[in-house]
């Protein structure tokens, strides 16, 4: 899969991901408005809980075609921005629900998201009317997981009250749950035929068919790296905020709270590398103590593949977007709990304040960042006709 970066209506031409492509990405556009900030309290009221710092984006998702991308944030609002001119195209509000978790549906005017408050139902909203068209009803506790099928209109949920829910856009009544020992994260492989459920309580990801997901799982992978017990011992847990599958179905991309995520074999579950040299996301500032426990922050999709399955990009606390080059992973093979440690091929500055939610356009070369503001980042190629310049003096044997 190629992305794209032109934004004619004349035919596109592709560019190939590379390290020198990718370290190449700047912010094209910063949104400082992207979230409301919290207002002031009234003359003489005082506030039960003082929140820390300003209010933060917390779920991006874009559309199959990468043409729009949609923001939910702290403030119960979500917004549509077109990624081709970089306006905003829509601003709307959630103020008795609450939004969290947005995903497109496999149409650009509909999104389904969870709810915040009131209650923990799914809603399937309209952005063409901004009208509800479905409540999804079933999850006793908040929704922390939600996503849509890639091939139909199929979604799951996960949710605090230990459960995965198995829904379908056509119809308002859950199809499919699974019963589990803790709250659960979910991620579909890109065939649709295949998901995996993440257990934080008992570090382990579960592997399910989905014509048979009411048997047990096909694959149980324990996720352990031994390599903690060099830094604390005992180890500090592993908190999974996050899975996603490579487009060539053959890695596990699994985002965590702290400073490191993890890359595994989805075929035999063994844990290929470790990506490190970012801040994890758990904690609200630089100047805010870590817990003694992992907790997942105030979003869980700070890191995402790009769409060749090549790159890995993330945020971080400091704002960095750093960038992993995949591309060398060793052959799977069981090393016993102590993958080899990835570092960054490119640690890009641009982003203001902490880079909560990090995702790469599904078509063209573009990269979203967001926390307090939103920044679209593209490839910045204006040096490109000074270097191949340079090459060709080099080739003719001129001094450059």
């Amino acid at each position: 899969m190629a992305p794209t970066a032109s934004t004619s209506n004349a035919p596109q031409a592709t560019l190939t991901l590379s390290n020198n492509l990718m370290a190449k990405l700047k912010p094209a556009r910063i949104y400082k408005g992207a979230v409301d900030a919290v207002p002031a309290p009234a003359a003489g009221f005082q506030p039960r809980q003082q929140q820390q710092g300003p209010r933060h984006i917390t779920g991006i998702s874009f559309d199959d075609r990468g043409d729009q991308v949609i923001t939910a944030a702290e403030d119960e609002t979500f917004r549509l921005y077109n990624c081709k001119s970089g306006k905003p195209l829509k601003t709307l509000f959630s103020k008795k629900y609450g939004v969290d978790i947005p995903r497109f549906t496999h149409k650009n005017t509909a999104i389904i998201h969870a709810s915040t408050k009131e209650d923990d139902t799914i809603r399937y909203h309209s952005l063409h009317d901004n009208k509800y068209l479905q409540y999804f009803k079933g999850h006793k506790a908040r929704v922390i997981s939600l996503e849509m099928s890639p091939v139909d209109d199929g979604f799951m949920s996960g949710s605090l009250d230990k459960t995965v829910r198995l829904w379908d856009l056509r119809g308002p009544s859950c199809r499919g749950l699974l019963a589990l020992p803790a709250a659960p994260i979910i991620a579909y492989d890109y065939s649709g035929l295949v998901f995996a459920v993440g257990i934080n309580q008992y570090s382990r990801i579960l592997l399910y068919d989905m014509a048979n997901y009411d048997k047990a799982p096909f694959l149980t992978i324990a996720l352990e790296d031994e390599t903690l017990k060099l830094v604390s011992y005992p180890p500090r847990p592993i908190f999974m905020t996050s899975m996603s599958f490579s487009t060539n179905g053959k890695y596990l991309l699994v985002g965590c709270s702290g400073d490191a995520h993890y890359i595994l074999d989805a075929f035999e579950g063994y844990l290929l590398a470790k990506l490190q040299g970012h801040m994890g996301l758990e904690r609200r500032s630089t100047t805010t103590q870590p817990n003694i426990e992992p907790t997942k922050g105030c979003s869980g999709e700070e890191v995402s593949w790009t769409p060749d399955s090549k790159y890995v990009v993330s945020g971080s606390l400091d704002g960095k977007i750093h960038i992993w080059d995949l591309t060398k992973l060793p052959p799977p093979t069981d090393n016993r709990g102590r993958p080899p440690a990835l570092r960054p091929i490119a640690s890009l500055d641009g982003h203001p304040g902490p880079s909560r939610c990090v995702k790469f356009n599904p078509r063209f070369a573009m990269v979203c960042s967001a926390g307090a503001e939103l920044a679209f980042w593209l490839p910045d190629t204006s040096a490109d006709v000074e270097e191949t310049a340079r090459e060709m003096l080099k080739r003719k044997g001129h001094p450059t």
